[in-house]
Formats: C-alpha cells, sequence, structure tokens
C-alpha cells in the first residue's frame, strides 16, 4: 500500500540524526513550557520563529511541533502536583490530578497521564496518516474561489468557537485582516496604509506581531500574579498504576483519544476543546462519576488523551488545506512562509518528505516524551521554584533579541513592544488574540485568491457561487453565523465557555 512506503520515506526523513535532535529539543522545550505556568506553546513557537531562519525546513517544522505536542505533556505535571495548570489544555487535570497527589498517588496519576497522552498520541498520527492524503487529493481540484470560500469558512469557524463575546471575536478577525494589508499592494506596486511610515512598506512582519501578541502581552498579564507557589509534593514514588487503575483507565483512554482526534481537526478545536470534552462526557458515561473532583483517575486519564490526540489532529487541516485550525497551526504556516512554503495541498505532492517526515517523527516524539517525562520529573518539580522575576527578563531579552535578528531593524522591536500593549489591552477586554492572527495570516492569502478569481471570472462575483465547492463552502458559513445568531445557542455557548473558565 501507499501509506507504507509514504510512511517509509517519513522514517528515513524523521531517523536521521539532526532531525532526530531537533524533534528532542523540541518535545524537551515544550515540557519545559509545559511546565512552566504562563509560558505557552504559542508565546514560545512565536519567540523561537527567528532560528527557523536558519534551519531546513523539515528540521524547524519537526521542532515546532514538538513544542506543541510536548506542552501537552508538561501541562499535566504542575496540574498534578501543584494544582496550576501549566498549560490551558491541563485545566481539567487539576480538578483530579491534584486530589490523588493529595492522596499520595502522584506516581499513579503522572503516569496515566504520560502513558494515555502517549497512546492518543500514536492513535492521532495513524489518523493524521491515513486521512490526510485523501483530503490533500481533493484539495488538489481547488481554484482560487475555492480557496477564497474554505478561507472564509475558516475564519467564521474561528469566530465561532472562539471564547467570550462574539462580536469582539469578529472585530479581532478583521483587525487581523486590515493589518494583514499594510505594505506595498503586490498587482499594483502602491503603499498603502502605511502612514508615510517607510519601514512599513513590506507590510508587518508576522513574527513581531506574534511576539507582541502572545509572548510580550502574556508576560505583562502574568506579573499581576503573584509568583509564589507551593509544590505539594516534593518526592513522587510508585508510579505504575495498580491492576485496579489500569482496569478503570483503559475505556476512558480509547474514548478520550476518539472524541480528541474528532474535535482536534475543527477550526479553533485543537487540544483544549478536546481536554473539556472528554471530561464532560466521562464524568456522563462513567460508573464512578460520584468521584469525580475528588481524586478520580479517569478524570485524569480522558482528559489528558484527548488533549494529545486533539493536538496531533489539529495539524490535518494546516497539512492538507493550510488552513490553521488554532493560533499554535497559525504560528507553523508562518513558519512554512518564513521557510518560503506555500501551505496548502500541493505541500505532499511537491515536498512529500517534509510531509511524510513530520508525521513520522510525531511518533517518535511521543516516545521520547512517555521515555523522558517521568525519569525527569524530579527537574521539573525543582525547576519550578525559579522566581518568575529572574525568569520574565530573561524571556524579554530573548524575545527582543530574536526580532531584531530578523531585519536588523530596531524599528520591529518597537512594533513588537506596541502589539505587547495591544495584547494586554486585549487580554483585559476578553478579547481573544488567537482570531486576530489567523486574520493577519489568511487576510493577504484571501485578498490574493479574491483578485484571481475576480480576474479569472471577468468581475463576475457570482463565481463563488456558480462552482459546487466554492458554493458549499459559502453556504457552510452562512449556516455557522445564523446558527450562532440564534438567541438559545448564543446563550447556549456562553454557558459553555463559563463552564470552561
Amino acid at each position: 500500500m501507499d501509506i507504507f512506503a509514504n510512511l517509509a520515506l517519513g522514517f528515513g526523513v524523521a531517523l536521521t540524526p539532526f532531525n532526530l535532535l531537533m524533534c528532542l529539543i523540541g518535545v524537551l522545550l515544550g515540557t519545559l513550557i509545559g511546565v512552566l505556568p504562563g509560558v505557552g506553546p504559542v508565546a514560545t513557537i512565536a519567540m523561537l520563529l527567528p532560528i527557523t531562519f536558519n534551519l531546513n525546513p523539515i528540521a524547524a517544522l519537526i521542532m515546532l511541533a514538538g513544542i506543541y505536542y510536548g506542552a501537552q505533556y508538561g501541562g499535566s505535571t504542575t496540574a498534578i502536583l501543584v494544582n496550576l495548570p501549566g498549560e490551558s489544555s491541563s485545566v481539567v487535570t487539576c480538578l483530579d490530578g491534584y486530589q490523588m497527589a493529595r492522596q499520595g498517588r502522584a506516581g499513579p496519576a503522572l503516569a496515566t497521564a504520560a502513558l494515555g497522552s502517549f497512546f492518543a498520541g500514536c492513535i492521532a498520527t495513524l489518523i493524521v496518516a491515513m486521512f490526510a492524503p485523501p483530503l490533500a487529493e481533493v484539495a488538489l481540484k481547488f481554484g482560487p474561489a475555492e480557496y477564497f470560500s474554505l478561507m472564509v469558512l475558516g475564519l467564521v469557524a474561528a469566530v465561532v468557537l472562539a471564547h467570550g463575546s462574539l462580536l469582539k471575536a469578529i472585530a479581532m478577525v478583521i483587525l487581523g485582516l486590515l493589518l494583514g494589508l499594510i505594505g506595498t499592494d503586490v498587482n499594483s506596486g502602491v503603499l498603502r496604509f502605511a502612514f508615510g511610515i517607510s519601514e512599513l512598506a513590506d507590510g508587518i512582519g508576522f513574527v513581531t506581531v506574534a511576539m507582541g501578541m502572545f509572548g510580550l502581552a502574556e508576560i505583562i498579564a502574568n506579573l499581576e500574579h503573584q509568583g509564589t507557589r507551593e509544590v505539594f509534593t516534593k518526592k513522587v514514588t510508585h508510579l505504575w498504576p495498580t491492576k485496579e487503575d489500569w482496569k478503570r483507565i483503559w475505556a476512558p483512554i480509547l474514548r478520550g483519544t476518539f472524541l480528541g482526534s474528532a474535535l482536534g481537526i475543527l477550526p479553533g478545536g485543537g487540544a483544549l476543546l478536546a481536554s473539556f470534552g472528554a471530561y464532560t462526557l466521562e464524568k456522563k458515561v462513567s460508573k464512578y462519576s460520584r468521584e469525580f473532583g475528588k481524586g478520580a483517575i479517569e478524570g485524569v486519564a480522558a482528559p489528558e488523551s484527548a488533549n494529545n490526540a486533539g493536538a496531533q489532529t489539529s495539524f490535518i487541516p494546516l497539512l492538507t488545506l493550510g488552513i490553521p485550525s488554532n493560533a499554535v497551526m497559525a504560528l507553523m504556516i508562518g513558519a512554512m512562509m518564513i521557510q518560503g512554503i506555500a501551505p496548502g495541498p500541493q505541500v505532499m505532492t511537491e515536498r512529500p518528505q517534509l510531509f511524510w517526515g513530520m508525521i513520522a517523527s510525531m511518533w517518535v516524539g511521543n516516545l521520547m516524551l512517555v521515555v523522558l517525562n517521568l525519569p525527569l520529573i524530579g527537574m521539573w518539580i525543582k525547576l519550578l521554584t525559579v522566581p518568575y522575576r529572574i525568569l520574565y527578563p530573561s524571556i524579554l531579552v530573548f524575545m527582543a533579541i530574536g526580532v531584531f535578528s530578523l531585519s536588523n531593524n530596531p524599528f520591529d522591536v518597537l512594533l513588537m513592544g506596541l502589539f505587547g500593549l495591544l495584547g494586554y489591552v486585549c487580554v483585559k477586554l476578553e478579547c481573544e488574540p488567537a482570531p486576530m492572527i489567523l486574520g493577519f495570516i489568511l487576510g493577504p492569502l484571501m485578498e490574493e485568491n479574491l483578485r484571481r478569481a475576480m480576474l479569472l471570472s471577468r468581475g463576475d462575483p457570482l463565481t463563488f457561487i456558480q462552482k459546487p465547492i466554492s458554493a458549499g463552502f459559502i453556504i457552510a458559513s452562512v449556516i455557522l453565523l445564523v446558527i450562532i445568531a440564534l438567541p438559545q445557542l448564543r446563550k447556549k455557548r456562553a454557558e459553555v465557555f463559563v463552564e470552561e473558565v
């Protein structure tokens, strides 16, 4: 079968010494930033984008992917030991994981999280390998009209699934689209929306926006919180789950894996939506539902499996359609563009080594994580005692150097500071920055495909409705907006997000 030949090609790429090293660095960094509360994968990947300039595309993307799914592992460690989620998708793990730690069962809780994540990661990667190629083949039939309509659907879905106010999410998408238009018009060569600032002739750099909105804004927001934390468990023993534990966790791990794999594909979904969905499902179907919140091992197994599965399958829309399903995938598209790779279905046909190498590296990375994570628990506990007043300035310096190194232009560092302040204002106003980043990335691509479609149709806007695939995407977008505008559903949506927080 083709899939085995493709996977053999992928493993041949992923198992080269340099790519193995990049995978190891990625998963270790991912675990580290998952362990440290307040420094998420979005901020870290944004900070590391400048480094990818000097790496080959495959190694760069393998490392960035490792950071993303590695953070799902690391986030569970602090959730269980400190009752503080290192990663947003580990919020649910605090409920039962920390209670298990208080009962002296931190070892089985950590082992369950690691083994559940490993199993879910392997299955989800298999799903990516099986379903990505047929999806990519369908996507090869897309023209400019289909691509434009698909991007509209992606942005609408991101708005629907964004936290908080629907109006704020729409406003953030529009802001992102407008920021993406700044710079020189490709067709006419006219400088637009630059307000006479010559440094904006090439537009605003994606890395600058990402570092400011996610990295710097995150640091400013976290400075408001006290940096003192009590690590409850100093020494972790009896790691392996008991026979009774195995009986209780195998079904939740399976359910979490398959629910997470499905939810990870949705735009705006990924690991966060998957972990909350799996916990809610498990609480309803488990015969131990009364123990939930008091140290039920199912409350660790299900969400930890789901968040890792969701993290892996969120690569499907990225690799097949070039559409980011969440903020991290938006940054991955940015990394591809930095390397001169146009995201989309042609990646699989034109760069099979990159496509299959990334998929194979996910299996390798998951194996590395389960082997490394449990022995390193002692080191992660010590790391949690590092004062944040030492951690934050060093991160800030690293970010400033990274932005400056892109074009040796101090103006970029100033822009990063401005976007950092904007990001902080957004946090205070409860405006999620992720839809803005999606709009910023997709804006220029949407404009390009809109212009091409209009040129090919000689200015006839009906071309978007006359082509079946394009019409399908437009209709789906309208239906999504109409559904979410209904008062009853809007109220239900608000309730769901309140429960998550």
